[in-house]
C-alpha cells in the first residue's frame, strides 16, 4: 500500500468514520478531482431529464480543449452511451455532456452532493475551491475535474456518500440504472479494475489529474463496497501516481477487510 496514501472510510448510512490514514493530511489536502467527479454530475442531469443517458457519442480517443491535451486512455470502441462511457471514463463523452450546463449552475449542482463545504469529519479541514466557470471550455474542464475546483478527501467521501444514498433512495430510476452499472463495471473491467483485485465486489471510479499544467499527476479512487447494498464508501488519494494507483491501494484495504469472505 502506498504509504503516503490519504484514506478514508465512512458508513455509507450514518457517514461514521470507520477507518483512516493519513486524516489531518487528508484534511488540509485539495487537489483538482480528476474523472472521480464525473459520477456525481451525470447522476444529476440524468435524475434532472437533463441528458439521455442512451445517447451514444463517438470518440477517437483525442481531445483538446483551451490548448489542453485530455486524450481519452481507453481502448478503441464504438460510441458509447452513458454507461460505458463511465465505465471506460471517456472525456469526449463527458464533455459533451458539460456542453449542456450553463456557467451559473455548475457551483449548484457540486454544492448539492455535499462536495464544497466541510464535513466535519476532522478538525481543521479545509474547505473546495471553486472558481465559476465564465465560458464552455471552462465548463468542460471543471466537469472533467481538471481545472477550477480542487477538493479534499474528506469532501470526496462525503460526496460519494451522497451519492450512495442517491443510488439506495432510487434504485430502478434511469439515472441509478446508468451509475450503478458504470461504477460497478469500472471497477471491474474498465478503468478503475485494479479495485477489483480485493476480493470484495466494488463500484467506484479513478481520477487522474495534476494541481498545474503539465505538473506532477495525483490520483484517486472513489468506492462503495461491497456493490450491490454498499455498506462503506472508501476514499483514496494518492499525492503522486495515477488514479490505477489509488485502485490497487482501495484493492489492499479491501483485501484486509472484514468485507472479504473466506
Amino acid at each position: 500500500m502506498a504509504p503516503e496514501a490519504r484514506i478514508v472510510v465512512l458508513d455509507a448510512q450514518s457517514g461514521r468514520m470507520l477507518a483512516a490514514g493519513h486524516l489531518p493530511e487528508a484534511a488540509r489536502t485539495l487537489a483538482n478531482p480528476g474523472s472521480a467527479l464525473k459520477p456525481l454530475l451525470l447522476y444529476e442531469l440524468v435524475s434532472a431529464g437533463r441528458w439521455d443517458p442512451s445517447r451514444r457519442i463517438a470518440c477517437n480517443r483525442r481531445l483538446r480543449i483551451a490548448g489542453r491535451s485530455l486524450n481519452c486512455s481507453h481502448p478503441p470502441a464504438e460510441p458509447m452511451n452513458a454507461e460505458e462511457a463511465l465505465t471506460w471514463s471517456c472525456n469526449t463523452y463527458f464533455a459533451a455532456v458539460a456542453g449542456t450546463l450553463r456557467t451559473d449552475e455548475l457551483r449548484g449542482l457540486l454544492a448539492q452532493t455535499g462536495l464544497l463545504g466541510q464535513t466535519g469529519l476532522a478538525p481543521g479541514e479545509a474547505t473546495a475551491v471553486f472558481r465559476d466557470p465564465h465560458n464552455i471550455d471552462e465548463i468542460r474542464l471543471a466537469l472533467l475535474g481538471v481545472e477550477g475546483v480542487r477538493v479534499t478527501p474528506l469532501e470526496m467521501a462525503a460526496a460519494y456518500r451522497w451519492l450512495a444514498a442517491q443510488l439506495a433512495a432510487h434504485p430502478d430510476s434511469p439515472a441509478s440504472s446508468v451509475v450503478r452499472g458504470g461504477l460497478a463495471d469500472s471497477a471491474s473491467f474498465g478503468m478503475g479494475g485494479a479495485a477489483a483485485l480485493g476480493g470484495v465486489p466494488v463500484a467506484g471510479k479513478t481520477g487522474t489529474a495534476s494541481l498545474d499544467l503539465g505538473g506532477q499527476t495525483h490520483g484517486w479512487f472513489m468506492g462503495m463496497a461491497p456493490a450491490v447494498a454498499p455498506s462503506v464508501v472508501i476514499a483514496v488519494y494518492v499525492p503522486a501516481g495515477y488514479g490505477g494507483d489509488a485502485a490497487r491501494v482501495a484493492a489492499e484495504l479491501l483485501a484486509h477487510s472484514p468485507l472479504r469472505q473466506p
